[in-house]
């Protein structure tokens, strides 16, 4: 057993960490770890911050390693953001932290997920804490890429790459991790595109492979400008109902707790003087709602991209494997009533979807334009 388990199909950027944490020489006070979605970023910051308080250096079953991997370890403290933007209160009690010494372990770990979504003046607050950290502070940074975080910060990271995992090792940690049959983790795993979580939730979730299986049939299913805007139309509508169910009880139980904190019982009316900091909560709230509408999308997105990749590799007549092996005959239907030219326009259509969706456009205005572009041409 082992810290590193979970990391799966990282063994270069494995190698480089735990050399870091075994030779004194290696190690560094600020490591920036980039990769794209669903290659195991926060696994791998956990991973790391564990490695560095075991006696052992990771062996994953001591008191040190569970804590640290669970959250619950004293001297590991994680940021990660539900909402848009990192807030610059956040990365202020951050710094704070950084500045105590460790209490039980040998390092202060602090770890930021989405480092990329800090205003420059957050990132600027966060410099000088990175250039001239504590003896025993270690910062540990995910982004995308290098190029989401400002060049001041990037220059005194190490950098750590990460790579899309291999699907077949993400479905084999599905096998050894939740005993998902071989089959449907290998389908899971591909579907996924070698998201480590979305891959689990479609593996265990039917209700998921319902609805993804259901954006995808908006491919066959658009055949003018009125299927286009009644498809976005759909689309934007289960974003904003997922992620309502996904923030509704989560909500509910913050708003009751700072009515708690606030002394203000049940049924009681709100006092003026504290309307503010009840206002303030529900804005957060709305930001966490409108971020987590905004990952739904762009995961729809993504799923439609998935399938006329696999469109334009039957049309090319490629020797690769098909992320959507279960929809083969809505493949060939699509192969077969288009061209390779016309299924690469409409590869570029999502991208640029994506493109303003991350650039704060209207999701409805974003997706019509991408359904039109999706429809049958001549």
């Amino acid at each position: 057993m082992s810290v590193w388990d979970e990391v799966v199909g990282q063994e270069s950027a494995v190698s480089m960490l735990q050399g870091s944490v075994t030779r004194a020489e290696a190690m560094t006070h600020a490591w920036l770890l980039t990769g794209p979605p669903g290659s195991g970023r926060s696994v791998a910051a956990r991973a790391f911050a564990a490695a560095l308080q075991c006696p052992q250096g990771g062996c994953g079953s001591c008191h040190a390693c569970t804590t640290a991997l669970a959250g619950t370890h004293p001297d590991v403290t994680l940021l990660a953001t539900d909402k848009v933007v990192i807030t610059i209160d956040e990365v202020r009690d951050l710094v704070g932290t950084a500045a105590r010494t460790p209490t039980l372990g040998r390092w202060r770990v602090i770890i930021v997920e989405d480092a990329d979504r800090m205003a420059e003046r957050t990132t600027n607050l966060l410099l000088k804490s990175i250039e001239e950290p504590p003896p025993h502070t270690v910062w540990v940074l995910c982004a995308p890429s290098v190029q989401d975080v400002l060049p001041t910060i990037r220059s005194r990271c190490r950098a750590v790459v990460l790579r899309v995992p291999p699907a077949d090792a993400v479905a084999d940690l599905l096998v050894r991790r939740d005993g998902v049959d071989p089959a449907v983790a290998l389908t899971a795993a591909r579907a996924a595109q070698s998201h480590v979580g979305m891959a689990r939730r479609l593996a265990r979730d039917a209700g998921a492979r319902e609805r993804r299986a259901a954006v995808l049939g908006i491919a066959r299913r658009i055949r003018g400008v009125g299927d286009a805007v009644l498809a976005a139309g759909e689309l934007v509508d289960v974003a904003k109902q997922e992620a309502a169910a996904a923030t509704e009880e989560r909500d509910a139980a913050e708003k009751a707790e700072l009515l708690r904190a606030l002394g203000v019982a049940d049924g009681e009316p709100l006092p003026p003087k504290l309307r503010s900091q009840v206002k303030q909560l529900e804005e957060s709230q709305k930001r966490r709602a409108t971020r987590r509408q905004r990952d739904v999308l762009d995961r729809a997105m993504l799923d439609l991209l998935s399938l006329y990749r696999d469109v334009l590799v039957l049309q090319l007549g490629a020797d690769v494997d098909p992320v959507n092996a279960e929809h083969a005959g809505m493949v060939r239907d699509l192969a077969r009533d288009s061209t390779p030219e016309q299924t690469i326009r409409r590869m570029d259509a999502i991208a640029v979807a994506r493109q303003r969706l991350d650039g704060n456009v209207a999701p409805l205005l974003a997706c019509e334009a991408m359904t039109i572009a999706l429809r049958p041409q001549g």
